[in-house]
């Protein structure tokens, strides 16, 4: 796996980070809550170790803002706060688990593998109605996009662009294709509508980040990733 250890405290962020690596897990660290939330929603983990209390930004404050960004990735909270209360506010944050300090390796471990597995076993049921190319994600339940955690307004024909796109990723598709499944046209009619539409789509999943998504393949049609 490849995990992101949020923990403001050296000796324990090593002491968590060596029993990670020594597992055979990545593992990236963040010292405060800031540059937590920040490699949380710019790269992907398969777990996220987080800490409730830290600098510049809470934990519960990073929790909560990845859950309200739609970022499920799975996280434990650790925290020297052991009673019921707060343990039920973690998890009602949307934790998947928490694990009071002082803490054994062994049970961190454990308790991550499960969290872990958990998610694999529910992102088998998801994988109908959710897909994801790169930090692109759409929701078909709930009609959301989202890159990087950042929501994404799409009319309703290029929600349904996106989507063909998105099925169809790393792979060219022609004008032919669009008209034919997206537009339901079997015939050409002349007219820019694809390439009114690619543009808006493309200012809006693309503009204002890093690595476009959208790709024109000259003389052939259209590519979503690489």
């Amino acid at each position: 796996m490849r995990v992101l250890l949020i923990e403001d405290d050296p000796e324990t962020a090593a002491f968590i980070a060596k029993g990670l690596r020594e597992d055979g897990h990545g593992v990236d660290h963040a010292s405060d809550g800031k540059q937590g939330l920040f490699l949380a929603t710019t790269e992907t983990f398969d777990a996220i170790v987080l800490d409730r209390m830290l600098p510049l930004l809470d934990g519960m404050v990073v929790l909560q803002t990845l859950r309200g960004a739609g970022n499920h990735t799975p996280i434990l909270l650790l925290s020297a706060l052991a009673d019921v209360d707060h343990r039920v506010a973690g998890l009602r944050a949307g934790a998947d688990d928490y694990l009071v300090k002082p803490f054994a390796y062994s049970e961190l471990s454990a308790r991550l593998d499960g969290i872990a597995r958990r998610a694999r076993s529910g992102d088998e049921g998801r994988e109908a109605t959710r897909l994801r190319v790169d930090d692109l994600e759409i929701d078909l339940l709930a009609r959301e996009v989202r890159r990087a955690g950042r929501k994404i307004e799409l009319q309703p024909r290029e929600f349904r662009l996106l989507e063909y796109l998105m099925r169809q990723h790393g792979r060219v598709v022609t004008r032919t294709m669009l008209l034919e499944s997206v537009w339901d046209y079997h015939f050409d009619p002349q007219t820019n509508v694809i390439d009114v539409h690619i543009s808006r789509l493309r200012q809006k999943i693309d503009q204002g980040f890093a690595k476009p998504l959208l790709h024109t393949v000259r003389g052939a049609g259209y590519r979503l990733g690489e």
